[in-house]
């Protein structure tokens, strides 16, 4: 199966406690979360598919715990802590040197450290064996498979905050056909949106099944 190139920072997520959907899925995330006192050596990767509310969890735990967001995608050099820390996309750190200084900087300072990621510490791949000795020694937890309650609710939010009005037809043939991932879903609602722009139209069920023979051609 090909990746799909998913275009999402079109659109700014809220991030906030709010905005999220709890669900049995990310429940032990969730629980994992609320106890940074019991995180391994300090440390908490919370990793599962993309889409799947990582970055969301990421941004509420930071915000409760006054936490330094760091992307992990460009990540290079010296950065000294002085909070705690969350790394989104930590295994996307182009400099594995980098990621690893951070790591050992918080451990110094007692401070605790969030990594979002699409890997378990095992999987990760990097070749610095100093930082994948720390990863492994991190507590793990995966956010699982969204439930059809969660798709939906998903769904719902996706349209709302593009103002959509899906009629229960177009709700029903994404809710069918669509990849069980909530990347897919938000993408799938972001392509509605551009088609009834574009053709100045309400969103049907013909133009929805146009959209997913499109989409789902490119997976």
């Amino acid at each position: 199966m090909r990746q799909l190139a998913l275009p999402f920072a079109e659109t700014a997520q809220p991030y906030t406690a709010e905005d999220f959907c709890p669900a049995p899925s990310n429940a032990a995330a969730r629980d994992w979360l609320a106890r940074p006192e019991a995180w391994s050596n300090g440390r908490l990767v919370l990793w599962g598919e993309a889409g799947c509310g990582k970055t969301h969890l990421l941004h509420i735990w930071a915000q409760a715990h006054q936490a330094q967001i760091v992307e992990g995608a460009t990540l290079r050099g010296l950065v000294r802590p002085t909070g705690p820390v969350a790394v989104d996309d930590a295994d996307l750190a182009p400099d594995p040197a980098a990621l690893l200084h951070l790591l050992n900087a918080a451990a110094e300072e007692g401070f605790p450290v969030l990594l979002a990621c699409r890997q378990p510490p095992a999987r990760m791949g990097y070749k610095l064996a100093d930082l994948t000795s720390r990863l492994r020694a991190s507590a793990s937890v995966e956010i699982r498979a969204p439930e059809d309650d969660l798709l939906e609710a998903l769904l719902t939010r996706f349209a709302a905050a593009r103002q959509l009005n899906l009629p229960i037809q177009v709700r029903n043939l994404l809710l069918l056909h669509l990849p069980r991932a909530p990347a897919f879903y938000r993408e799938a609602v972001a392509r509605l949106d551009r088609m009834a722009m574009d053709g100045g139209a309400r969103i049907t069920r013909p133009m929805a099944a146009t959209m997913l023979a499109e989409m789902l051609d490119e997976v």
